[in-house]
């Protein structure tokens, strides 16, 4: 009884559990994981409760937010137009496309840079106005690990990084 109670003393004294400990070497903590799952998920919840509160704006700027609305459907719906003019009317569809392939290369590589780079500024600014990805990432962190010094949470966390900008800054 003497062996059996001092292993189970050094197993589990002093509100530790070895056996517990050593699995989730081998093994994630489900609950564990399940919580920081959560967590990251009502995160993100609120992320994208903050990104649809508009602020009430003038009637210019939502005439505006409707123009930049327009393109991608137009595009969209111009390009099953077309389909449907070519089964209608082949001879005024040939027509037309006749016409396109006379415009120039220049012209055509020019309006692909203007419509590239319209989406692309368009992406970009949406990913950039609406999503703070630090912000996200530390909402998911336990708050013992949020809680780091201020020096700590200066930087990057690269001691390297951070001796060669005070060095070269």
């Amino acid at each position: 009884m003497g062996i059996a109670s001092t292993i189970i003393s050094a197993l589990f004294g002093s509100n530790r559990n070895v056996i517990k400990e050593t699995a989730e070497v081998f093994r994630v903590n489900a609950e564990a994981q399940d919580q920081r799952y959560a967590d990251q998920t009502q995160a993100a919840l609120a992320q994208f409760a903050a990104e649809f509160q508009h602020q009430r704006t003038g009637n210019f700027d939502r005439f505006i937010d409707g123009l930049n609305r327009i393109p991608r459907p137009m595009m969209a719906l111009g390009c099953i137009g077309l389909m449907v003019s070519a089964m209608i009317d082949p001879l005024w569809f040939s027509a037309r496309m006749r016409g396109l392939a006379l415009v120039p290369e220049p012209l055509w590589w020019l309006i692909g840079v203007v419509v590239s780079f319209y989406f692309g500024a368009r992406t970009l600014e949406k990913n950039m106005g609406t999503r703070n990805v630090s912000a996200l990432f530390q909402a998911g962190q336990p708050a013992a690990k949020q809680a780091a010094p201020e020096a700590e949470k200066s930087g990057d966390g690269n001691a390297a990084l951070e001796e060669w900008k005070s060095n070269n800054g």
